[in-house]
């Protein structure tokens, strides 16, 4: 079977630009948008995906069939039947959806039982992903996303599970290009090399080879085309930052999200064993006598738990491969471009003139070992921890270059806060355990009972607080050097941002009981962009205003009262 044919030329970009062709935006000549392209269907190997991922939610129902009816021939005629009718459902969903690029929009359509219109308009479209699960990979076939910014699911926002690779590809194209016109259209001039791919030139696929620029765009030589294609990156050639060394696999026991994914995985089979064992015809009694017998062999469950402690670094190696397999980041036609992933391949793209700074994030594991991972900070993107991520865990330098390379550097180092946020600190740290251990050594001393154990947990903890308050103050931090603002702060994780000027929209100057006391104050950078608000923690008051006078001068002076 053959895939989607490819969507027909819209016509030549410069179509796109002002005081071109007929006023009228419906016509489909040389002005207007591009023709109305015929409704597409998904590949057809989506009949062979679709019932294969229903399976986990079938299993259980199907298991409960087989039991109740005792595993006799009619049970499994029901059990065949239920299959079958999975399958079904698949075609009818198959058959009753398509796509289609109209106008300025991307329609998708489902006529399951009421007819369903989902339209997207190109001009919202922040980013495209390209992602092949491994079923997927096998069959050639991929899961089309797009992002708009909107903040919901993809399937809210728009997504295509089974093109195949070359039409995903094609399509991707097609999305992002848009874009570029949009930015055309605004400055009045075509950038070179920004044009349609012509489904001749890049064959079937319609993918470019070797990341060149698109044909189509006549050349400009004014000033305003040249900003634009600086802004857009259509002249410039592609460009790999990074790609992620396979023996940088090492450095995946070190990032808490990998090394604790045994004991996640652990939990949860056992959680689902407790939930679904009586359907599974196995009683809690039981359960529980394998828990009781588990527990009366304590040598057994002593080399059970080393074996996994020490399976923990293995693991963690083996899903830092799983996730970020061949990681590479690159820039091509304006966006920033991460693709990742062993069985699972993702590609994510950025636009790049919408990304605004970037998040640097070190877990106490990883600072110690001089390693960092890095997100980017982007306007209008939805589900930024997963999209937004630019580096996984890799050598700080080797961060900071790449981003510094990729989004743009913070050339001046972080100032110290004041000797009060350090007490600050301290006493957060530190107070509240001295408070649980005395109210436990209270009751330690008027009633009987096991209360000393706390009261030396709480004295322990509360002298792990000590360096646990000064890492946190020396983490502290804020810069600004005349482009780009960063601020800093955290201990078990550690994150620093760093946001271009442009990006900040407000500030909030905001002070506790406690710390009006200590003269300090908190500063947020409101921002369009990322989780919206970046802190710089315990910053001295006179410090605080400086800073933020001396991000955006204007803002500030009519509150400000000089001597």
């Amino acid at each position: 079977m053959t895939g989607p044919p490819p969507l027909p030329d819209p016509g030549p970009p410069e179509a796109w630009l002002p005081g071109h062709g007929p006023a009228d935006p419906g016509a489909s000549g040389p002005g207007g948008p591009p023709p109305v392209t015929r409704a597409l269907r998904l590949s057809p190997k989506v009949l062979l995906t679709d019932p294969i991922r229903m399976l986990p939610s079938l299993f259980l129902p199907l298991v409960g069939v087989l039991f109740l009816g005792g595993f006799s021939p009619g049970s499994f005629a029901w059990a065949a039947l239920g299959v079958v009718g999975s399958v079904v459902y698949s075609a009818v969903r198959w058959a009753t959806f398509t796509y289609q690029v109209v106008g300025d929009r991307l329609e998708l359509t489902r006529a399951l039982v009421s007819r369903s219109v989902r339209t997207v308009p190109l001009e919202r479209i922040r980013g495209v992903d390209v992602s092949h699960p491994p079923l997927h990979r096998l069959l050639g076939i991929a899961v089309l996303r797009i992002d708009t910014g909107a903040g919901g699911d993809e399937k809210q926002e728009g997504e295509l599970d089974g093109v195949t690779e070359a039409e995903a590809e094609r399509l991707k194209a097609v999305l992002l290009w848009h874009a570029r016109a949009r930015l055309a259209r605004r400055a009045g001039t075509a950038p070179a090399g920004a044009g349609f791919p012509d489904p001749a030139e890049t064959g079937p696929g319609g993918a470019e080879a070797g990341g060149e620029a698109l044909p189509g765009f006549p050349a400009a030589d004014s000033e305003a085309s040249s900003s634009l294609r600086h802004e857009v990156g259509e002249t410039t050639p592609e460009r790999i930052f990074l790609v992620v060394p396979r023996r940088w696999l090492a450095y995946g026991p070190l990032s808490g999200a990998y090394l604790l994914t045994p004991f996640a995985l652990l939990a949860g089979a056992v959680g689902a064993a407790f939930q679904w064992g009586g359907e599974l015809g196995v009683d809690r009694r039981v359960m529980w006598s394998a828990v009781e017998w588990l527990w009366g062999h304590r040598p057994l469950l002593i080399a059970a738990v080393a074996l996994l402690v020490l399976l923990t670094p293995v693991i963690g190696v083996v899903m830092y491969a799983v996730f970020n397999w061949d990681f590479t980041l690159r820039a091509r036609d304006g966006y920033l471009i991460a693709e990742r992933g062993l069985l699972t391949r993702r590609s994510v793209s950025l636009e790049r003139r919408r990304v605004r700074g970037f998040e640097l994030v070190e877990g106490l594991v990883e600072r110690r070992t001089g390693m960092a991972r890095a997100w980017a900070i982007v306007t209008g993107l939805g589900d930024s921890q997963t999209r937004g991520q630019l580096l996984p865990v890799v050598p700080r330098a080797v961060a900071l270059d790449v981003v510094g390379e990729g989004v743009g550097p913070i050339t001046t180092a972080l100032r110290a806060h004041p000797p009060a946020a350090r007490r600050r600190r301290l006493f957060r740290a530190v107070f509240p355990w001295l408070v649980v251990a005395a109210c436990a050594l209270a009751a330690a001393l008027a009633w009987s009972g096991p209360w000393w154990g706390p009261v030396a947990a709480a004295l322990t903890l509360a002298l792990l607080g000590v360096p646990l308050g000064l890492d946190r103050y020396r983490s502290l931090g804020h810069a600004y050097d005349g482009s780009r603002l960063s601020v800093r702060s955290g201990s078990l994780r550690r994150s620093q941002a760093v946001v271009e000027r442009r990006a900040v929209v407000g500030w909030t100057l905001s002070q506790t009981w406690f710390q009006r006391r200590a003269g300090l104050l908190t500063v947020v950078a409101g921002v369009g962009a990322g989780s919206g608000g970046y802190a710089a923690l315990d910053v001295g008051e006179e410090e605080g205003v400086a800073f933020v006078s001396e991000v955006t001068p204007d803002w500030l002076a009519p509150f400000v009262v000089s001597d």
